[in-house]
């Protein structure tokens, strides 16, 4: 958990009850995306949710079939990897099912892509 209020990146929520270690603000995305920083951005949602919204360069992996997509995932050892879905929580399971798989540097979208669209790209539809 966060030490305090200095601790939460900018753009996010008052309240939100940011984890440094397991996830990562919009903003911080967003600035490594601008610098081309190699990041692989695994959408967890589901078919239908995606459908809705979506960020364009993402992988689409549902957090049912992760488990089973693991050694199709395995090409990104070693990449930094941000997970993200509607709020953030499935997205933290994600984070979970992949660090415990030996994934190192893996994230979760604090806010997920509800955040993303709110205070980065609204473009992408709020729903």
């Amino acid at each position: 958990m966060s030490d305090g209020a200095k601790d939460i990146p900018a753009g996010l929520p008052p309240g939100y009850p940011f984890q440094r270690d397991w996830e990562i603000a919009p903003r911080e995305l967003k600035a490594l995306l601008d610098q081309g920083a190699p990041v692989v951005v695994i959408d967890v949602r589901t078919e239908a949710e995606r459908a809705l919204a979506h960020i364009d360069g993402t992988m689409h992996v549902p957090l049912a079939e992760l488990p089973t997509r693991i050694p199709d995932l395995r090409k990104h050892d070693g990449d930094r990897i941000v997970v993200h879905c509607h709020h953030g929580m499935r997205s933290l399971k994600a984070t979970e099912l992949l660090r415990q798989a030996g994934f190192d540097d893996v994230r979760s979208l604090a806010g997920g892509i509800h955040l993303w669209s709110m205070d980065i790209d609204p473009a992408v539809p709020a729903y």
